[in-house]
Order: structure tokens, then sequence, then C-alpha cells
């Protein structure tokens, strides 16, 4: 396949190299050239330096013949833009955004666009990770930190209210909501009420 992978940081970098030892024939664009230094030296594929939004850019990076697009650099609204200009101009066939906003995510993922969203991946992992063997909490390592993840079922006095009603501990925060007959609920600041049967999901930096 032809894949293009726009951003060349440490995701895009290694999604890229990752591809390429797969066989396929890949792409980069990157806005900043050393950037690329990212790539591993047996990186086989090609690399473009521009604005990702641009479409001479896009078109000498091989857009037009791409048979899947990747947008990965570290701003939403730059994913959001390539990708459009990918499933509108040039019908590529398909296409994964990266995006952190999980509001965004939502609304986007409606519109052809496969949302690779790690708010959310990291929340099913600690969801996960807290269902195993009935346990209440766990670690989840990113990079240099580790965060502490634990779940409670909904207290009696807290039935009715709202997030800003929870006693935090310094530095908690409510991360999401196992709701019945809904799923995982995710918490960003959105209104909502708790009701009998939910289980909160807490984060903490450990």
């Amino acid at each position: 396949m032809n894949i293009l992978v726009i951003g060349c940081g440490r995701v895009g970098a290694a999604l890229a190299v990752t591809l390429d030892r797969k066989g396929h024939d890949v792409s980069v664009i990157d806005r900043n050239q050393e950037r690329f230094d990212e790539l591993s030296s047996q990186f086989g594929g090609f690399t473009t330096t521009g604005v990702p939004i641009d479409q001479d850019v896009l078109k000498r990076a091989g857009i037009s013949t791409c048979d899947a697009l990747f947008a990965v650099t570290d701003e939403d609204d730059m994913n959001l833009m390539v990708a459009q200009l990918a499933r509108q101009l040039y019908n590529v066939p398909k296409i994964y955004a990266r995006i952190i906003d999980i509001t965004k995510s939502e609304v986007f993922g409606e519109m052809g666009i496969k949302i690779i969203c790690p708010t959310k991946l990291t929340v099913n992992a600690a969801c996960s990770a807290i269902e195993e063997a009935g346990a209440v909490s766990a670690d989840l390592n990113f990079e240099n930190h580790t965060v502490h993840f634990s779940s409670m079922d909904i207290p009696e006095s807290l039935i009715g209210k709202t997030p800003s009603d929870i006693k935090y501990e310094a530095g908690e925060i409510l991360f999401g909501i196992i709701r019945k007959n809904a799923g995982l609920v995710m918490y960003s600041g959105q209104q909502i009420t708790f009701t009998e049967d939910d289980r909160l999901i807490f984060a903490i930096r450990a």
C-alpha cells in the first residue's frame, strides 16, 4: 500500500518506520526538516518538508496515489484539516486522524474519518486494567511518569449530584464513568448527573 504519514514526531516516526518494515511504500510530511531525524536510519520511505495543508506539498508527497493517510501531528486542528482535504479533494480510501480532544473526536468520527483518540485509549486501558480480576485500582506508565487509576461504585451521597460535588484528593480528577447500558462515558467537563448504577474512574499522577 502507498501510505502517507502527516507529522514526524514520536508517533509519526514510529508509525512510518513500522509501516516501512512491513513492506508498505511510506511517505512522511513534516514542516520541520529536523523532525526526520526521528526516523530510523533503515527507513526506506520518502520525506517531504512543508506545511501539511499546502496542496503542493501534499501532491509532492504523493497524496494523489496514496491508499491510506495517517494525520498524527501534535495539533488536532491540523490533523482534521489534512484529513478533510484528503477526503474531499483526493478521495483517499482510508483516512486516520489523531485527535486528543474528546469532543472533536466524537464529532469528526461521524464524517467518514477514522479517529485515533489517545485519551480514549488511555481510559479504556485503565478500565480494562481495573476490571481484571475484580481490581479497584491500577497503575499505567506514560513515558517518564505513572498515572494511578482507581474505581468505585457511586456512593449514595452522590446519586443525583454532579462531578463538582465530589471531594477530590490533591491532584485527582474524574477521568470517566462506567454507566449501565451506556458503557464508558468520558468526562471532559460536560454537564453530567450521576445515576444509581454508575462506577467512577479517577486518575491521579503517582
